[in-house]
């Protein structure tokens, strides 16, 4: 059955640099109309696009991404509409196959994040299919970096509107109010390590774009209470320092059209002792419901340099011999 023809008429968003956007002499709008079958005319202050109705639809949505980035009057490359082109024509899909493979694209230059272990793997499908997902296994898992790349995939085929990244602040060793700076200064080292992994996955422009308009917002637990999280990726990491009541209090922060994803380990809590962990009790109490995935990582899916592995295995060892002597007496 034939397509229905149709032309629909798009308002350039303000701030939008429309060479930035267009290229030179349209060169981005001719690619767009080639790899999508449209027919794109450019105005002052709207664009025109006739073609079949799935097609039409299509090239708005790629354009809308085009504007996006042509905020920061940052040229656009081909490369970078390609991309775009053939990220919408995937509808975001996404399979264990191509995880393992061809990975997930996380930036708009096209960066991919590829899953090393059939564990990743699932992993990454579950993230995507569930709207909270718990992962809990040693460093070196890959529990948070593939959290953050599934964040910002999703951010990038508009599944998402933000993303917003959150640690438990938990002294271990030092005293908040002993050490130098500002509050905002003091925390920073904590949220650090989730800061790393983005550093790593969006160029510089990116992500100081991203920063400033709050579509990554990077924030203590502390700083969630009283928050309802719409049309969010959210995670939570380190998540054995969690108390049963910030736990609480976080998981009852999700939103419409949100999903939520708390990584931890629950062999390395900072808590005071007798304090119950948060997320010892959530497994408890939400393992097994059909809503939530659970997803268990050990020694043998460490996929860090080889030499993590063998310490995480000398430290288990010894701690089992330590407990074996405990309860031997």
């Amino acid at each position: 059955m034939k397509q229905k023809t149709m032309k629909a008429r798009y308002d350039i968003p303000p701030g939008v640099n429309p060479v930035v956007a267009f290229g030179v002499h349209d060169s981005n709008v001719r690619l767009i109309e080639r790899l999508t079958g449209v027919k794109i005319f450019p105005h002052e202050f709207e664009v025109v696009i006739e073609g079949d109705d799935n097609a039409v639809l299509r090239a708005s949505q790629i354009l809308q991404n085009v504007w996006l980035l042509a905020k920061g009057n940052t040229p656009i490359s081909h490369d970078e509409i390609r991309v775009l082109v053939d990220n919408r024509s995937q509808h975001g899909e996404f399979s264990t196959e191509t995880a393992a493979s061809e990975g997930i694209i996380v930036s708009r230059r096209g960066m991919r994040v590829k899953t090393r272990s059939a564990l990743q793997a699932r992993y990454v499908r579950e993230m995507l299919d569930k709207d909270l997902v718990m992962s809990v296994g040693p460093a070196g898992t890959g529990k948070t970096y593939l959290a953050i790349a599934v964040a910002l995939h999703s951010l990038l085929t508009k599944r998402v509107e933000r993303i917003v990244l959150s640690r438990p602040v938990v002294e271990a060793g030092e005293n908040l109010g002993f050490l130098p700076g500002t509050l905002e200064e003091k925390i920073n080292p904590y949220l650090k390590p989730l800061f790393d992994a983005i550093s790593q996955m969006l160029s510089p422009e990116e992500l100081t774009f991203m920063l400033d308009r709050q579509i990554i917002e990077l924030a203590p637990l502390a700083y969630m209470r009283g928050r309802t999280l719409s049309n969010a990726f959210i995670i939570l990491d380190e998540a054995q320092n969690t108390t049963s009541t910030q736990m609480k209090m976080f998981l009852t922060r999700l939103g419409e059209g949100s999903k939520m994803v708390v990584t931890g380990d629950v062999t390395q809590i900072d808590l005071p002792y007798g304090r119950e962990s948060g997320l010892k009790q959530a497994i408890d109490l939400f393992e097994g419901m059909e809503e939530v995935a659970f997803l268990r990582f050990e020694e043998k899916d460490v996929v860090r340099h080889g030499l993590v592995r063998k310490i995480l295995e000398i430290y288990r060892k010894r701690e089992e011999e330590s407990w074996k002597k405990i309860t031997d007496r």
